[in-house]
């Protein structure tokens, strides 16, 4: 038996040191890989680093936007409100000047033209010639007539616009 052992020993340390290359050769494969791993992973870490700062802008330039859509919001509502309240007004400025004009284009009311002894008033043979400053109140006081009987010959006269030259007929004194 001692035969054989010895024969089926010799190979041990052979096969041992063809399994020790081989285990050496793997380890340096691997060795290899990782490095290889590594740089690659040193790249990775470099475009993620990339990307982090990409999605940090990105979050800065979405929070710009969201305050930008508010302030934007807030001056759309104050400026509908403004033109709410100027379209109001403008409403009013209208109905008061419809309300003025309606008056303007009525005739003197009854009563100013009883004044006197009846009748409305009627031109006389006098005529005025409006001078620097004259006014219809002016006139008719200085000529002792009253300002409806004046504005009631002269219906074609704009009084807020006289002009200097410019004639008006005097009413017949009562």
């Amino acid at each position: 038996m001692d035969t054989i052992s010895r024969e089926n020993n010799s190979m041990l340390p052979i096969g041992g040191i063809i399994v020790g290359v081989i285990g050496l050769l793997l380890g340096g494969y691997s060795a290899i890989s990782l490095s290889k791993v590594n740089r690659a992973l040193a790249d990775h870490q470099q475009k993620i680093d990339k990307v982090d700062a990409i999605e940090s802008q990105s979050a800065s330039a979405i929070a710009a936007a969201d305050k930008s859509a508010k302030e934007y919001q807030g001056l759309r509502t104050s400026t509908q409100e403004a033109f709410n309240q100027v379209g109001a007004e403008l409403g009013n400025l209208r109905a008061s000047v419809t309300k003025l004009e309606e008056s303007a284009k009525k005739p003197a009311p009854a009563a100013e033209k009883g004044k006197k002894g009846g009748g409305p008033a009627v031109a006389g043979p006098g005529e005025y010639v409006v001078k620097a400053g004259d006014g219809g109140a002016k006139i008719a006081k200085a000529n002792g007539v009253s300002l409806t009987d004046l504005q009631a010959v002269n219906p074609g006269v704009n009084w807020t616009k006289l002009t200097v030259g410019q004639k008006v007929k005097l009413p017949a004194k009562k």
